[in-house]
């Protein structure tokens, strides 16, 4: 017993003096992210990532949306069953420096037999016992691994906060285009309205030999043609409401919106500092917490080099009447040491392995930042342009509708072609279409960019 309890001592001050020099403090990975969005140079520090998801989409059936999917969207759910698996992973690896401990009990039955004496003797032995044995931790095995698991717990829980800012995203951008579409197809809708007036009237100039036939049946088929994207408007919008249903978990149908003039953009769209992004952004945080799992299993794959010192003990109960009869204590007590000297190459081959997979999460983690910055970046871009395009669609708008105005009088008097009325009309179909298009991309910037820092999940 005196020999076992110094073996403890020597393993405790061992693992006090060398546990360092094996398994290396976990250092996060250094980036120099001052340009990471490009042509963007601001110490403002305020975000539109800070802002709850119902600050940044003011509009009440959209929050119902957004709301009912974060309760039933599938992928979400299926993510938090993820991290439910991490979390118990987590709390199995903490338990690691307890001892395994196993209760036994045995019948042994053995017997004799005397051929001349005409007898058969059986003896019965009874026993119960526990057995006990425990590694000591003297590498920081066990720690490491405790580190590798907990990273994967925070990793399964940044990818779920990554799929609710997708999900919000995801829903918000369909609803925005179901709208998009919407107003499109009254669009549509009423410039076939238009051309069948255009039509009328190119058969009562006909009528008074101003224009030809050519003028009519150019301008009936130019009214089909504007007809017949009917049908595709309203299959997008079937569509786009049966992937909206799907996104909250729900079977398809209809679904309510309002509509896209009445959406208000909010005022503060600033990005705020890479380095907030970085401390926001799900998927960055998941790449680092996976580069540090990595860390840490590689921290493991050292410490099988080293010698591991086992106690093993058992104690029981042993009896020749029964399990409760009277019978002796019986107990040992084990202490071992263990040194890897030749195992075909298992534990360099674990450490080169791991290595290469903590510079392969590194990696991941360096593309998962720059893709960050990159979406950033694109997300202001895409803002920006929108803005530009809508401030020239007005007058574009503007100078259309008035040359569908005076190119009508002009063939009324014979002083135009008809073709230059059809022109026009197009022309101007085309450009409120457009319109529509400018304020869905400003509308789906900002739900870029609010997914693209990180937004969505607090």
């Amino acid at each position: 017993m005196k020999n076992i309890i110094k073996i403890i001592l020597f393993a405790g001050a061992l693992a006090t003096f060398t546990a360092c020099h094996v398994v290396k403090p976990y250092q996060k990975p250094l980036l120099d992210n001052a340009q990471l969005f490009r042509d963007y140079n601001s110490t403002d520090t305020n975000s539109i990532a800070k802002l709850h998801w119902n600050e940044v989409f003011t509009d009440t059936i959209l929050q119902k949306l957004i709301s009912e999917g974060i309760r039933r969207n599938i992928d979400l759910q299926k993510a938090y069953s993820v991290t439910r698996q991490a979390q118990a992973y987590f709390d199995q690896s903490k338990l690691a420096y307890y001892p395994d401990i196993n209760a036994a009990a045995d019948l042994t039955v053995s017997g004799s037999s005397n051929p001349q004496a005409f007898n058969t003797t059986n003896n019965r032995i009874y026993s119960v016992g526990l057995t006990a044995s425990w590694e000591a931790d003297i590498w920081g095995k066990l720690k490491s691994a405790k580190k590798a698991q907990l990273a994967l717990l925070l990793q399964s829980s940044a990818n779920a906060r990554a799929v609710q800012t997708a999900l919000i995203a995801n829903i918000a951008n369909n609803y925005y285009n179901l709208m998009a579409l919407d107003q499109q197809l009254l669009i549509t809708e009423e410039s076939v309205t238009n051309w069948q007036i255009t039509v009328n009237t190119m058969k009562d100039l006909k009528t008074a030999d101003i224009v030809t036939g050519a003028a009519v049946v150019q301008s009936e088929a130019s009214k089909y043609a504007v007809q017949v994207t009917i049908p595709d408007l309203k299959q997008a919008i079937w569509q786009t409401e049966n992937i909206i249903n799907l996104l909250l978990g729900r079977e398809a149908g209809p679904v309510m919106r309002a509509k896209i003039d009445a959406q208000k953009s909010i005022a503060m769209l600033n990005p705020g500092i890479p380095a907030q992004m970085l401390a926001n952004r799900p998927d960055v945080m998941a790449a680092e917490y996976s580069f540090r799992n990595a860390y840490e299993l590689t921290n493991v794959a050292r410490t099988y080099f080293y010698p591991s010192i086992t106690l093993s003990g058992s104690g029981g109960y042993s009896s020749y009447v029964s399990f409760f009869g009277v019978g002796s204590l019986i107990g040992s007590l084990t202490a071992g040491i263990t040194q890897p000297i030749f195992n075909k190459g298992v534990n360099k081959a674990r450490l080169i392995v791991a290595r290469e997979q903590q510079q392969q999460a590194l990696l991941n983690f360096q593309y998962t930042v720059l893709s960050a910055g990159q979406d950033v970046s694109n997300a202001l871009m895409s803002f920006q342009t929108a803005g530009e395009k809508a401030a020239t669609r007005v007058s574009q708008l503007d100078n259309l509708e008035k040359s569908v105005d005076y190119t009508q009088q002009l063939v009324r008097y014979g002083s135009a072609n008809y073709t230059e009325v059809l022109t026009a009309q197009q022309n101007l179909l085309i450009a409120r279409l457009n319109s529509v298009n400018d304020r869905l991309q400003q509308l789906q910037a900002i739900v870029y960019l609010y997914r693209s820092l990180g937004g969505g999940w607090q």
